[in-house]
């Protein structure tokens, strides 16, 4: 069974998901990809999305959460790869697709790796902010490339102080 709710987030409103594991989705709704995965949900406020509703209150007020909720990530053994790799990426920071593409591939025995590959990935990410994809950026550090809108993107990085 899977549940929802919604979450007014300063930058939009929300919809985070969890299913008898754990979250299985965070989106701003009518982002790219909003509510993927989803089928028929029930509008019920479950222990993980408290957690990750708190997890934003933090997030939010501009304090770096302390800890992460219980996720349950749903998708290609690639996707998963990449979404746990977003999850390394400290606060306040920023990487590159090519960069990310590069740690994959030293990780995993890997000649190479496609930034390109890795960008799909990171696109299709479920659960936004709590998983960082907002922190990977475009090769000159261009901001690139985020379902949820690249001026949000923006706003997210100005929370973490990397942008001013």
């Amino acid at each position: 069974m899977q549940y929802m709710t919604e979450y007014q987030s300063p930058i939009g409103m929300m919809t985070i998901a969890s299913d008898e594991e754990g979250l299985c989705g965070l989106w701003f709704q009518g982002q790219k990809y909003d509510q993927s995965g989803l089928c028929n949900p029930e509008r019920k406020e479950t222990e993980y999305i408290r957690s990750a509703r708190k997890w934003l209150d933090l997030y939010f007020s501009g304090k770096r959460p302390d800890f992460t909720p219980k996720l349950h990530l749903s998708g290609t053994d690639f996707q998963i790869l990449v979404w746990k790799k977003l999850l390394e990426i400290p606060y306040g920071t920023t990487v590159s697709y090519g960069e990310l593409a590069r740690r994959i591939a030293s990780e995993t025995g890997a000649e190479s790796m496609s930034a390109q590959a890795v960008a799909g990935a990171v696109g299709r990410n479920r659960i936004s902010i709590i998983i960082p994809c907002h922190r990977v950026i475009g090769a000159h550090g261009e901001l690139t490339g985020y379902a949820g809108g690249v001026e949000r993107k923006r706003e997210l990085l100005r929370l973490e102080w990397v942008l001013k």
